[in-house]
C-alpha cells in the first residue's frame, strides 16, 4: 500500500480477513463493532427481545482513575504506587477481554455482567486500594479518604449507532477551553458525515464506530487564540526530531508507569530519545541517542500510533500493546512531524527545568469524561475547524492532521507530581496568563500529519476498554535538552525571534 512509509523491521507480507482479525483476537476483537451493529443483523428474532436489547447495551466497562485522585504521594512510595496503579490497569484490561469473550452469556442471562465480571474486579480493586494506602502511609504520607469508592466499576452501555445511551453525553471539548487556542467543539454536526467509508478501509476490531467520524466540510471553523499583550513572548524555537522513519515502538509508558512491561496497553511512536522505555531512568535519558538534528535535544516525544485498519496484519499482532490488546492494523509513519516551542501571550517564559515531564491529553477520557482531553483533529487546508471527540474525514487531496498545544503554566518547583498533572497546568484561554503560583514556559505545541484514504478506516492505538475513541488520544513529553540549550530557546522565544 503506497500510503503507508513504515520501513519493515520484519515481514509484514500476511494479509487477513475481518474474520481473521476475530480469531486473532479470541473471537473478543469485534465485541464493538457487533454491540454497535446488533441491531442490523440478520436474524435479530433468533435472539429474545431482552437479549438484543443486552448485546446493544453492553459495549465496555467503565471505572474510576484513581490515579487521578492521588494528588500526594510520598517520594518514597512511588514506585510501589504507580506498579499498582499499572495493576489496575491490566485488571480493567482483562476484565474487558472477558467482557467480550462472553458476550453470548451475557446476553442470555442479564446479570452475567455484573456478578461474573463486575464484582470480582471491585474485589481486587479494593485489595489494591487498600495496598495503595498502607504503601502511603508507611512512606510517612496521608493515605486519601474515599478511595475504597473507586473500587466498584460499571458496564458502559451504548446505542445501537456507537453512540452513549441518552443521559450519558459523549465526550466534547473541554469545557474550561483546556487546550489553549483551540475554540469550541462542534457536537450537532459531529454525526454528519459519520457513515461515509472511504478508501476502501475495513473497522476491526474494538472500534472505533463510523459515527466517531465527521465530514470536516461539515465543522465550522472554531479556532480562537488570545490576543498578544504589550509583554507578550511571541518568539517560537523549532526542534527537527524526524517521523520515526527508524520505527521505534513500545508498549510501554515511562512516566506513569515507569519499570512496568506494556504499562500503556497501546503501541506509542517515539522521536527524539531513543533509549525510551519503561525502565529508563533520566541518567539513561541523559545518555540516550536522539533522532533530533540538534543533539543537545534529547529530549522524548511520544504518541499512541495511527494505524489504518484495512485487514492488514502488523508485526505485533501477536504482541503487548498490539494484537493481544485488540490493537490491530498497519501502523502509519506520519508523512511529517513538528515540534515547535512557542512563547506566553501575556509575559515572558522561563526555562523548563530538566526531567519536566508533561502528559496532555487523557488516555481514558472515553470512560473518565473529557475533563482532561487535549487532542485535536482536523485537515490540512482545513485547521480553523479543530475537533475534540470526532476523526475528521478529509476530502481528496487533503491529510489528517493531530495536534496537541501542552500545558504551558508550571509550578516552580516540581518536574512531576503524583497524578502526573497538577505539577503543570493551562493557561487561561481569554488571557494567556498562567494560574497563580504558576509561571509561563515555553509551550510545546504538535503537529502531526498523516497520509491516509479518505474516510472510516484509521485510529489511534487504546487501551482496549476505550474502544480507540479519538477524545482519548494524548502525547507525553520529558524535557531532556541540555540546559544551556533550554536557556538559549527562552531566551529566543522572549526576543521575539523564530530559532531552530
Amino acid at each position: 500500500m503506497g500510503r503507508t512509509s513504515r520501513k519493515r523491521r520484519s515481514s509484514l507480507a500476511t494479509r487477513m480477513t475481518v474474520a481473521s482479525a476475530a480469531l486473532l483476537l479470541g473471537g473478543g476483537g469485534l465485541v464493538a463493532v457487533n454491540v454497535y451493529a446488533s441491531a442490523h443483523e440478520e436474524n435479530p428474532a433468533q435472539r429474545g427481545d431482552g437479549a438484543q436489547q443486552q448485546q446493544q447495551q453492553v459495549a465496555t466497562i467503565d471505572c474510576p482513575d484513581v490515579g487521578n485522585g492521588l494528588s500526594d504521594v510520598p517520594d518514597a512510595a512511588r514506585s510501589e504506587v504507580d506498579g499498582e496503579l499499572a495493576t489496575m490497569d491490566s485488571q480493567i484490561t482483562e476484565s474487558y477481554q472477558r467482557l467480550a469473550a462472553s458476550r453470548d452469556a451475557a446476553a442470555r442471562d442479564p446479570a452475567f455482567v455484573q456478578n461474573s465480571i463486575l464484582q470480582p474486579l471491585k474485589e481486587r480493586r479494593s485489595t489494591l486500594i487498600d495496598r495503595i494506602g498502607l504503601e502511603i502511609s508507611r512512606a510517612g504520607g496521608t493515605a486519601p479518604q474515599g478511595m475504597k469508592d473507586l473500587a466498584a466499576c460499571t458496564a458502559r452501555s451504548a446505542g445501537t449507532d456507537g453512540s452513549p445511551p441518552a443521559g450519558s453525553a459523549a465526550p466534547s471539548a473541554p469545557a474550561d477551553g483546556g487546550q489553549q487556542g483551540d475554540g469550541d467543539q462542534q457536537g450537532d454536526g459531529g454525526q454528519q458525515g459519520g457513515g461515509q467509508q472511504g478508501g476502501g478501509g475495513q473497522q476491526t476490531g474494538n472500534g472505533p464506530d463510523a459515527s466517531d467520524f465527521v465530514d470536516i466540510n461539515s465543522v465550522q471553523p472554531n479556532v480562537r487564540t488570545p490576543r498578544n499583550q504589550r509583554a507578550a513572548s511571541r518568539g517560537t524555537f523549532t526542534t527537527k526530531c524526524g517521523r520515526n522513519e527508524n520505527g521505534k515502538f513500545n508498549p510501554d509508558n515511562v512516566i506513569v508507569a515507569p519499570g512496568v512491561s506494556n504499562g500503556a496497553h497501546h503501541m506509542h511512536d517515539y522521536v527524539g530519545n531513543q533509549a525510551n522505555d519503561a525502565f529508563a531512568s533520566d541518567d539513561d535519558l541523559a545518555n540516550g541517542d536522539t533522532s533530533c538534528r540538534n543533539q543537545g535535544d534529547k529530549s522524548t516525544y511520544y504518541w499512541p500510533v495511527l494505524r489504518l485498519q484495512n485487514g492488514k496484519d502488523e508485526n505485533d499482532a501477536q504482541a503487548d500493546g498490539g494484537g493481544k490488546d485488540q490493537n490491530v492494523g498497519e501502523i502509519q509513519t506520519p508523512a511529517s512531524v513538528t515540534l515547535k516551542f512557542a512563547g506566553n501571550p501575556a509575559g515572558k517564559v522561563v526555562a523548563m527545568p530538566r526531567f519536566l515531564r508533561i502528559i496532555t491529553g487523557d488516555a481514558k477520557a472515553f470512560t473518565n469524561g473529557d475533563a482532561n482531553a487535549n487532542a485535536s483533529w482536523s485537515c490540512t487546508g482545513f485547521e480553523d475547524r479543530q475537533l475534540k471527540d470526532k476523526y475528521p474525514i478529509c476530502p481528496e487531496g487533503s491529510k489528517v492532521v493531530r495536534s496537541f498545544k501542552f500545558q504551558s503554566c508550571w509550578d516552580g518547583r516540581n518536574t512531576d507530581s503524583a497524578n502526573h498533572r497538577t505539577h503543570v497546568a493551562f493557561a487561561d484561554p481569554a488571557t494567556g496568563a498562567c494560574p497563580q503560583g504558576f509561571q509561563a514556559i515555553p509551550q510545546l505545541q504538535q503537529r502531526i500529519v498523516y497520509d491516509v484514504p479518505p474516510g472510516p478506516g484509521f485510529a489511534v492505538d487504546s487501551f482496549p476498554e476505550q474502544l480507540h475513541k479519538p477524545v482519548t488520544d494524548h502525547g507525553d513529553f520529558i524535557n531532556v535538552f541540555d540546559d544551556g540549550l533550554m536557556k538559549r530557546v527562552a531566551s529566543c522565544i522572549n526576543r521575539g525571534q523564530r530559532c531552530t
